[in-house]
């Protein structure tokens, strides 16, 4: 047995919480995660106190602020995606945390429309923290356990909304008090970013000791073994493109962006998909032509279906999280306080579903076939939710909601049970492109969202149909080879280092 299997332990219960070895990666890591959860949607809970306090600010442009939060998350996870696979994790991740920090100071005192669309863009980028930790927890864990270390380190990160949603109007109001207190509260996140990206960076590794950090071969575009591949990762880029040209459109029609700079906006898009593609081609197109070794393909065809899965998972729970404690509100005649508590309960579950959507897929010995039935569950959940309205009991409400976001998050957690699995070496480049979609969803629902006369019934529908349609795509998964395998078939052993 090699150095790489050995120094890689069994997933174990009854571990957990002794803070060691992998387990103490793990910890760390997720709360890394849920750090940069908190400081993403530290807005939402807030949004109608904020209304209140600021002339310029109205309910059109909240949701223009919600578009402009996930936006640049897009691009971003592709890059970090990179920066990753290239760096690794404990460089990347402690740098994101700290770098962070400063657009997040700057929206806590925005004094303007354009101010708080500029730092609202550039916080986006922090959710790309997610993709970090996947592989880091991939290096950690033997393929046979790597869903539910994933799905821990989802889930309990992905809790970061939720504890925004239910401690910070209780931290704005109370704690803090007066005009100024969701501007404290929201410097309150930045503040934890930037100091856990010190202990961060003090407290981890790359990799279990005796474990090499396998990389790409190829940098620039991410490595694919065939020209249908090639096809469709050009081809994939697209929506992503596509996604940041809707919020050029909204920001163009909110009077935010002059027309001249719209049309500029979109040349520079189309530039940027262009180039894309020539990069794409001529990092892969000449070894594609030399002949790739047996060992180093893998289907992309795997990474597009992950990505059209991620669109609905995430994307849907990162629109939903963004929009429903105003939903709440709205529905139910609720105080800010009570709506950020019930809506909460979306992002509550998990702490529960999606570690057990990546145990499910640990467990039942098919993960395509896993994914598929949890996709299911989440069309049948949001087709419920779209039914909620003002009659409803509350407590009935928030069992609709807690149903729906159990699917939605245990799917997410299928996704990313399958992601490392993929291959290793490009674990970084896969995670971003599928946590990339996860944002291209969220930028087209929330688009949906702010249109004229689309209510929230209107809104849970959408997400509905298109999990029917990610049902379908999702049969033609294949199952990743070695998926219960006890290590990674391409974990290789640290080099050799003289005694000087």
């Amino acid at each position: 047995m090699t150095a790489a299997q050995t120094s890689k332990k069994e997933f174990n219960p009854l571990q957990f919480l002794s803070f060691q070895g992998p387990y103490k990666i793990l910890h760390m890591t997720w709360f890394a995660f849920f750090l940069t959860f908190m400081a993403w949607f530290n807005m939402a809970p807030l949004a109608t106190t904020m209304i209140d306090q600021l002339e310029w600010l109205t309910s059109k442009n909240i949701k223009i602020l919600l578009i402009c939060n996930v936006a640049l998350t897009i691009p971003a996870r592709i890059i970090i995606g990179m920066l990753l696979d290239k760096f690794g994790p404990r460089k990347v991740y402690s740098g994101l945390l700290v770098i962070m920090s400063i657009p997040c100071f700057i929206f806590a005192w925005a004094d303007s429309m354009t101010m708080a669309v500029i730092s609202r863009l550039l916080l986006g980028v922090i959710g790309a923290g997610f993709v970090i930790g996947i592989r880091m927890v991939a290096e950690w864990f033997p393929p046979k356990d790597v869903g539910e270390a994933e799905g821990i380190y989802g889930g309990f990160g992905n809790f970061g909304s939720a504890a925004s949603a239910m401690l910070l109007p209780v931290i704005a109001l109370n704690v803090f008090g007066g005009d100024d207190g969701w501007r404290y509260s929201i410097m309150l996140t930045g503040a934890m970013c930037f100091i856990y990206g010190f202990i961060y960076y003090a407290n981890v590794t790359d990799t279990p000791e005796g474990v090499s950090y396998a990389k790409p071969k190829r940098g620039g575009a991410m490595e694919v073994t065939s020209f249908s591949s090639l096809y469709g990762l050009i081809f994939m880029q697209l929506p992503m493109i596509f996604a940041l040209g809707l919020l050029n459109w909204k920001l163009h029609n909110g009077g935010f962006v002059l027309t001249q700079m719209a049309h500029v906006i979109y040349g520079v898009l189309i530039a940027i998909f262009l180039f894309q593609a020539y990069k794409a081609w001529t990092v892969n197109a000449p070894h594609i032509r030399a002949g790739i070794p047996e060992k180093d393909k893998y289907s992309f065809r795997q990474v597009a279906i992950l990505d059209v899965a991620y669109f609905v998972t995430f994307g849907s729970e990162l629109a939903v999280v963004s929009m429903l404690p105003k939903f709440f509100q709205e529905t139910f005649t609720m105080t800010p306080q009570a709506a950020g508590l019930v809506a909460a309960s979306f992002a509550f579950m998990n702490l529960f579903a999606r570690p057990m959507g990546g145990f499910l897929s640990d467990r039942l010995g098919s993960r395509r076939r896993t994914l598929s039935f949890l996709l299911a569950g989440l069309a049948v959940g949001y087709w419920l939710m779209s039914q909620l309205n003002g009659t409803w009991p509350i407590p009935l409400a928030i069992l609709v909601t807690m149903t729906c976001s159990f699917f939605v998050q245990a799917g997410e957690g299928a996704v990313f049970s399958i992601v490392p699995l993929v291959k290793k070496r490009v674990t970084g480049q896969v995670a971003g492109m599928v946590g990339a979609y996860g944002n291209v969803g969220a930028v087209c629902f929330l688009t949906v969202f702010s249109l004229e006369g689309v209510d929230g019934s209107t809104f849970f529908s959408v997400i509905g149909g298109c999990a029917i349609f990610c049902l379908i795509v999702s049969l033609f998964l294949k199952e990743p080879e070695g998926s219960f395998a006890d290590a990674h078939g391409d974990d290789e052993p640290a080099p050799a280092v003289d005694a000087a």
